[in-house]
């Protein structure tokens, strides 16, 4: 059974890297070549969702990031959780390496952006930290057989580890100010999650409502509504209740909506920048695109080889099986695809339409790059010897 959820874990993220991609191309093209101005117009536009002054108006561009990508916060604070629970992050041993690389893969990328970008933007310091799941696993399925699950495993591991570092990061870093008051109704929102657990209530529509009420709490609370996701989900039971695996069942019904509908979504409304425009002719625009694009390609590749085999050399870990040094190598290269969560902090980073769009060129480019530097040392290591791997 644990072996059937992975490979359906597998399938889907790689389709909705697939999905992704698909949403990044329309939001490119409809930029450049039908209407810049339609396309920040079309996102700008606000909408109303309530009555009176028990109403929230966002644009929808902030519907899509604030309110949608919570779906998408959740889910991965499932699989956080289910990896900490039940996975292979249980295992401490199994856990200390792709722990390890993905802490190089954090800090690494973040020297190198301060480094080049200089004290002027620092602010985005986090956007070349995480590795877009998604999308690195969808690379990896277009290499077919030449990779095997132990690389997919390790890859994976890493990015949800990255995955708590920006959670981490987004929660304190990226909070402007804060209502206590709101909060302390978001506190009380999810003990009554938590009570409703207690007294066996364990259907899940019947949590629905009071999700909503813990999002609109955190959103007025100044904290980033997405973590409102978060919450929920680590207060999620990871062992089955009544007989019934809930997180299981509730990662598996939202699985196709997150990679198939919110992320292509997300990534039409965010990834749509002037290829064209004045962001690489102006100076800051230059040195911030490189620096995420460094941050991305150099850092992560530097960060997760180096820590990894540092850690092997201290004998602090072992790879998984079926995964060599190229192997590594590959997965090291994918991890500077850092597409999602960077997207999704640079609002965050900055106010300047001029620094957000280098970013984002930044983003794109360096993703693009990293990603073609591991398929190339994928190609170039031949059939993966894990494919042959039998559990």
């Amino acid at each position: 059974m644990r072996d059937l959820l992975r490979a359906d874990f597998l399938r889907a993220e790689a389709g909705g890297g697939l999905a992704l991609l698909l949403g990044s191309g329309l939001a490119l093209i409809w930029v450049n070549l039908i209407d810049a101005e339609g396309y920040a117009s079309f996102w700008a536009t606000h909408v109303n969702v309530g009555i009176g002054a028990a109403s929230i108006d966002e644009s929808l561009g902030h519907w899509v990031n604030d309110g949608l990508m919570t779906l998408f916060f959740f889910l991965i604070s499932l699989e956080i959780k289910r990896e900490l629970v039940t996975g292979e992050l249980r295992h401490p041993k199994r856990a200390a390496l792709p722990i390890i690389a993905a802490l190089g893969g954090v800090v690494t990328p973040i020297a190198i952006f301060l480094a080049v970008s200089g004290g002027q933007h620092a602010s985005g310091w986090g956007i070349p930290m995480a590795t877009d799941a998604a999308f690195a696993i969808g690379v990896l399925a277009l290499l077919g057989d030449r990779v095997g699950v132990g690389v997919k495993l390790f890859l994976v591991t890493i990015a949800v580890v990255d995955d708590v570092a920006a959670i981490l990061v987004i929660a304190v870093a990226y909070t402007d100010h804060l209502s206590l008051g709101w909060l302390a109704v978001a506190a009380a929102g999810l003990a009554g999650t938590a009570a409703m657990r207690l007294f066996g209530a364990h259907r899940i529509l019947v949590f629905i409502p009071i999700g909503i009420f813990v999002w609109v709490a955190t959103l007025e609370s100044g904290v980033h509504a997405t973590l409102a996701g978060v919450a929920l989900a680590l207060i999620t039971p990871a062992t089955p209740v009544g007989g019934r695996d809930v997180l299981g069942e509730i990662e598996h019904r939202l699985h196709p909506w997150v990679n198939y509908a919110i992320l292509p979504l997300f990534a039409l409304a965010n990834a749509g920048v002037k290829l064209g425009g004045g962001e690489l002719s102006d100076a800051d625009g230059r040195r911030l695109a490189l620096a995420v694009a460094l941050g991305l390609v150099v850092g992560k590749f530097i960060g997760i080889a180096g820590a990894t085999l540092a850690a092997l050399r201290l004998r602090l870990g072992a790879l998984p099986s079926g995964v060599d040094v190229g192997g590594l190598l590959g997965a090291a290269a994918l991890g500077g695809i850092g597409f999602t969560v960077s997207l999704f902090i640079t609002p965050l980073a900055y106010d300047d339409p001029l620094l957000i769009g280098a970013a984002k060129l930044g983003i794109l480019g360096g993703s693009i790059v990293s990603a073609v530097i591991g398929i190339t040392i994928f190609a170039a290591t031949g059939v993966h010897p894990s494919r042959e791997e039998g559990d």
